[in-house]
């Protein structure tokens, strides 16, 4: 009852929102005078940096000339609320949820699909992630490199097709951005105490007979979460007792995370003739992380910590201390040199783009919970380099004054190299650790013996390359009111594995191909000039996960069970449809709603082979197969827009809702996608006193449930309300002091475990294990200073 009472809270607040606007924009556009024009010549592009930092006027959703369907929001969009990452920013545009723990937003899940049907850009390029998914962990990008995020509904066959749910193109500042430069110094507050620095700068002007922009930016990272978990031996669903009858333990933990960004944005441009622009780019971000986790299980479920009990099970059944050192660098290196002339235009653009992540991680535990108390102590060595280097060259030209024709060739060349080693420390304790055991004062790492050599993990050592070649003609025009573009993409991909760690007799490198032909179409049609509509169909796919390909089983990959490679899988495809209205409200204001559906063939899900795992009796080795098909399907909501009708010109109303549903079959009947949230909607409020030269506004956030269910193992996510205010003022055109508070509704994130030890005890509800676990955080306060120069 509370989850559609959420739903129809959120559907009625948009819908009035839209109502109300839609009905009384015309007051505003029939009183104002509408001399501006949607596109602005060169030089208006270039601005100056007091502009950026003191704003003039509340920034909403452009409304793009493109014919494909694209929402597209200025950094001045997202800037008061000072978003530390790209992640952060993505909380306040239309259908984008996460699965991440709290106040952090990493893997962003576009209609709320799992990341690896998102595509992440920058600057319109693929970038390659960590993610085993292919994703690419948006928190990754500081927000003050942002120059504008573009939300891309449906592809087209001038991008590649791997953009199920969608694709976020984030573009980053360029030469043309500003003129001058501005610095940017403050500080976070977290709940605990602890501070953390935040200090940037971005200059742009004229460099040698072109356009420089420069931007660094220093970021402290901080997230310190609380977690407790109740595990039972049954469930409500079988015991309404459960809690009393059935309780089996109780885990407390605190983790904290704790780091620093460091990233750098480059951007060169020049004209070299009359026709001929050159362009060149960088970018690169470092990451240094600790992540410290502490957490005690104990048999008794009001059980405190501090001494041990001495007579054997005492409270407290095991001591457990986790600290992961993570180095990330992230970084990508483009150039491009476009001729344009009247009617046709040449590009030719390369890059390279890396990503490389080293983890070593420690992890030691003490078991209480026998005669003789144990110790264990594990090392793991995680790196993974993943690089990219691409080349495009197109061609457009006139075919007749109405149609144009854009003919194209993208080269793509991936290494994927992964290196991971573990070493396993393992005796039993004196009796007397028990009595003199104190979890205020000692740390199991205290008992750590001298690491022997790490060695390699079964699938440790393994390289993935991927060579891909893509040919693309894309057809556009205008008739009337109507524009219009079809196209066709054809991708070619070739896949060698190469696994080391291999037993004997195997083969130890496999190699793969298959070839995609991807259609694509759009309409844009304006009905009037404030009306218009957009209908657009595409194929897309979806590559598998790395570890889904590997030759090798993988002991304890998926919780307890083991996961077997499958080299011979395909890829998925969908035909998707979009089908959009969008109302101009007023000069500045804009309404959306849109409709849509993806048909995804070939679906791969994790499944039983039949086999015990290597944890014994209760696991099982999974393996992913194309075992089927699956439908998403939704409605999206989006508004912004001043007040003007209402006599409050200097306020803005933003506001979005997306319904979310889909339709899969596994081995115990229909279900979502897995981990797709219901619906998240959004709605905030900016007013800028004018007078007072000063601002304050607000956000509100909220995401439906999302289950997710494989064999052996059933898992129900929800989060909390997400609040976040911010008070500004300007001092003068060259100064800003801006407040933000941030998870001001202690938000978190609560999940329901369902585990079992055979298919047979899943479809019966007979339960090996039930657990509720809840992890919070606490406000963040932010406050920060810019000023121009």
């Amino acid at each position: 009852m509370k989850r559609k009472s959420l739903i129809l809270n959120g559907v009625s607040l948009t819908g009035l929102c839209l109502g109300v606007c839609l009905t009384a924009a015309a007051q505003e556009a029939g009183t104002a005078e509408a001399t501006t024009t949607a596109a602005a010549a060169e030089d208006d592009a270039i601005l100056r940096a007091e502009t950026i930092v003191v704003l003039g006027e509340i920034t909403y959703r452009n409304r793009t000339s493109e014919t494909a369907p694209v929402l597209e929001y200025d950094q001045d969009y997202f800037q008061r609320f000072e978003p530390l990452t790209a992640g952060d920013a993505m909380k306040r545009v239309p259908s984008v949820t996460f699965l991440s723990d709290v106040i952090e937003s990493d893997g962003a899940r576009m209609r709320g699909l799992d990341p690896g049907y998102t595509q992440i850009l920058i600057n319109g390029e693929k970038v390659p992630g960590a993610g085993v998914d292919r994703s690419f962990f948006l928190d990754r990008i500081p927000a003050e490199l942002i120059d504008r995020v573009e939300i891309v509904r449906s592809s087209s066959a001038r991008r590649s097709g791997d953009a199920v749910a969608g694709a976020l193109n984030i573009v980053l500042r360029n030469g043309y951005e500003l003129d001058g430069g501005y610095f940017r110094f403050g500080g976070l507050r977290f709940d605990d105490g602890e501070t953390k620095e935040s200090v940037g700068g971005v200059w742009g002007g004229a460099f040698a007979g072109g356009r420089l922009l420069v931007g660094a930016n220093l970021q402290g990272r901080y997230n310190p979460k609380v977690k407790r978990s109740l595990r039972f031996g049954d469930s409500p669903e079988n015991n309404p007792n459960y809690a009393i009858d059935d309780f089996g333990n109780r885990e407390d933990q605190t983790d904290t995370r704790d780091g620093q960004d460091y990233s750098l944005n480059t951007d060169y441009t020049v004209e070299l003739g009359e026709d001929l622009t050159f362009n060149v780019s960088a970018f690169g971000v470092r990451t240094d992380r600790v992540e410290d986790e502490r957490s005690f299980e104990f048999n008794d479920p009001a059980a405190v910590s501090g001494p041990v009990r001495t007579t054997p099970p005492g409270n407290l059944l095991t001591d457990n201390a986790n600290v992961a050192k993570i180095n990330q660098l992230n970084y990508s290196l483009r150039a491009s040199v476009v001729r344009d002339t009247n009617d046709r235009k040449t590009k030719l653009k390369a890059g390279f783009a890396g990503f490389e992540d080293k983890r070593l991680e420690t992890e030691d535990e003490i078991d209480f919970d026998r005669t003789a108390p144990r110790y264990t102590g594990d090392l793991t060595q995680n790196r993974i380099e993943d690089s990219e280097a691409f080349g495009e060259l197109s061609h457009e030209f006139g075919l007749t004054d109405a149609v144009d024709l854009e003919l194209g060739i993208f080269y793509l060349s991936k290494t994927r190299d992964t290196d991971a080693r573990e070493v396993r420390n393992r005796f039993n304790l004196a009796t007397s650790v028990r009595t003199a055991w104190n979890t205020s004062v000692n740390n199991p790492d205290d008992l750590r013996r001298v690491w022997a050599s790490a060695l390699p993990v079964p699938g440790g050592l393994s390289s993935i390359d991927e060579t891909r070649t893509d040919v693309f003609a894309v057809f556009s025009g205008e008739a009337g009111r109507a524009g219009w573009e079809t196209g066709l993409r054809y991708e070619s991909t070739e896949t060698t594995i190469r696994d080391q760690t291999v037993p004997a007799g195997s083969p130890g490198t496999l190699e793969n191909a298959f070839g995609l032909w991807l259609p694509s179409a759009h309409v844009k049609f304006d009905m009037t000039k404030d009306d218009r509509i957009v209908l657009s169909a595409a194929q897309t796919v979806r590559r598998p996960n790395f570890n889904f390909v590997s030759p090798v089983t993988l002991l304890g990959e998926l919780g307890d069970n083991d996961l077997r490679g499958n080299p011979n899988l395909k890829p998925e495809t969908a035909w998707g449809l979009d089908a959009g209205y969008e109302r101009r409200l007023g000069l500045r204001g804009v309404a959306g709603v849109n409709i849509f559906y993806r048909d995804v063939t070939d679906l791969i899900e994790v499944q039983s082979t039949g086999v015990t795992g290597s944890a014994g009796a209760g696991t099982l080795v999974l393996q992913p197969l194309n075992a089927g098909d699956g439908a998403v399907y939704g409605i999206e909501l989006d508004l912004s827009t001043p007040l003007g009708f209402a006599g409050l010109p200097d306020t803005g109303l933003f506001a979005n809702f997306s319904w979310l549903d889909s339709e899969v079959n596994d081995l115990f009947g229909s279900r979502r996608f897995n981990d797709q949230s219901e619906y998240v909607y959004n709605f905030g409020i900016i007013h800028d006193f004018s007078d007072l030269g000063a601002a304050f506004g607000a956000t509100y956030r909220k995401q439906g449930d999302a289950l997710g269910r494989i064999v052996g193992e059933e898992i129900e996510t929800s989060y909390g309300a997400d609040l976040e205010v911010f008070a500004e003022k300007r001092f003068g055109k060259r100064f800003t002091l801006r407040a933000v508070g941030s998870n001001l509704l202690n938000a978190s994130k609560d999940e329901l475990f369902n585990k079992f030890d055979t298919i047979t005890d899943q479809s019966a509800r007979s339960f090996a294990e039930y657990e509720l676990e809840t992890e919070s955080a606490g406000p963040v306060v932010q406050v920060m200073a810019r000023v121009a120069f």
